[in-house]
């Protein structure tokens, strides 16, 4: 699940990536175009609420492609996201638009 917040004060909107723990028993991070994919920028982070999440910064009218990865090297798509995508390689990327 995907919640957006107040705007950033740079003018970007602030998306929350939310993942129930229940579903997420290792460590997950959100990787995509806004990050170049790198695993280690935007780890989802535990709350007390049981869930994991993590927020990132991206600009106005765009959009993205994503996906989740556990620390066990498992991939997996956002079931709530705007839309999906298939890539060059054939595999299916979530979408959000801002």
């Amino acid at each position: 699940m995907i919640k957006f917040n107040a705007p950033a004060r740079n003018g970007k909107i602030k998306a929350n990536f939310i993942l129930p723990l229940s579903e997420t028993p290792e460590p997950v991070s959100v990787l995509g175009d806004f990050n170049r994919w790198d695993p280690l920028a935007h780890p989802l982070k535990k709350r007390s609420n049981g869930t994991r999440s993590a927020t990132v910064e991206l600009e106005p009218s765009s959009r993205y492609t994503f996906k989740y990865l556990s620390e066990g090297g498992t991939w997996f798509n956002d079931p709530e996201a705007d839309d999906h995508d298939v890539n060059e390689y054939g595999e299916t990327n979530s979408v959000l638009t801002t």
